[in-house]
């Protein structure tokens, strides 16, 4: 190698010297001296972790540390700058034991529900256990994503094992009809399937709580469905909004609604006799209740909030 090719590599090392020290010294000024070795120490050890396989999953996949470092970091400035998402009734979350969390569903996609993940992990100190469609487990990544962020198929099997195990679970009975209904039904509650929530509650003895959620369904307002591609792609629908598929990606970025959250007092399920969980009336009066709390709750907050986007 001639002295040319080792004055280059000399260079080159100087360089990358730099940079380094750079960064070092930058983060020094944003963190200050200790913070930023802690950060940059917890951040190796987290890397090693993932490479060597040395963290935990539970029998649903959820992985607590990806959770919390990753995912729910990236949603956070969304609710905070973005949505600006204010929580009410946060003191109705049991603090402990098993307990399903029932929400109104919009928004043509399912951003609410990671919203109210958050908004819960946040205020309650609480992983939210979603139940979530087949569809969800059958994309790519998006699966697999979902199921570390703590979600899983919502059957009445999975949903019972759960709040035996005392999580808090999530469910949002509406499914697609919720978030795929027209702007012009916006905050109409669609049907609540066959109460198969409401059976689980029952069986396990844990309460209701009744979650009224605001703001999701301006996001990307729903006015229009191409059918035929959607059959083709065996998706429920393909949404049209005013600014997709027109804009294209730029269509895809959700309006900068203004949200409020509001989690209803517990219906304690406890009470009622063993073998409730069968009595179809009963689950149907439940279901019914539920639905109908949702309901007016999501009035008074439309009373409450300002405005779409304030």
């Amino acid at each position: 190698m001639g002295d040319g090719d080792g004055q280059d590599t000399l260079r080159a090392e100087q360089s990358a010297d730099e940079i380094a020290d750079s960064v070092v010294d930058a983060a020094r000024e944003v963190f200050g001296d200790d913070l930023w070795e802690r950060r940059l120490a917890e951040l190796l050890a987290f890397l090693r972790r993932r490479i060597t396989g040395a963290y935990e999953v539970d029998d649903f996949g959820f992985d607590v540390e990806f959770t919390e470092r990753f995912l729910l970091n990236a949603l956070r400035p969304l609710a905070e700058k973005w949505f600006r998402i204010d929580v009410r009734g946060a003191e109705n979350i049991p603090s402990v034991g098993g307990a399903l969390v029932v929400s109104n569903h919009s928004g043509t996609v399912p951003v609410d529900g990671l919203m109210t993940a958050l908004v819960v992990h946040d205020h309650a100190d609480r992983f939210l256990r979603m139940l979530g469609a087949d569809l969800v487990f059958r994309l790519p990544f998006i699966g697999e994503l979902a199921r570390k962020g703590g979600a899983t198929l919502a059957s009445t099997e999975d949903a019972e094992r759960l709040l035996s195990a005392d999580e808090l679970v999530g469910v949002w009975p509406e499914g697609y009809k919720g978030i795929g209904k027209p702007f012009s039904e916006r905050y109409r509650l669609q049907r609540f399937g066959r109460g198969g929530f409401v059976s689980a509650a029952l069986r396990t003895g844990v309460p209701i709580v009744p979650c009224s959620v605001v703001g999701a369904e301006e996001i990307f307002p729903l006015v229009g469905n191409i059918t035929s591609l959607a059959r083709l792609l065996r998706v429920p629908y393909i949404p049209v909004t005013p600014f997709f598929p027109w804009l294209g990606v730029l269509g895809m970025v959700p309006l900068p609604s203004k949200w409020l959250i509001e989690f209803g007092k517990p219906l304690r399920t406890d009470s009622y006799p063993a073998g409730s969980a069968d009595d179809a009336m009963l689950v149907r009066n439940v279901t019914d209740q539920v639905r109908e709390t949702i309901q007016q709750t999501l009035h008074s907050l439309l009373l409450y909030r300002e405005g779409v986007f304030s």
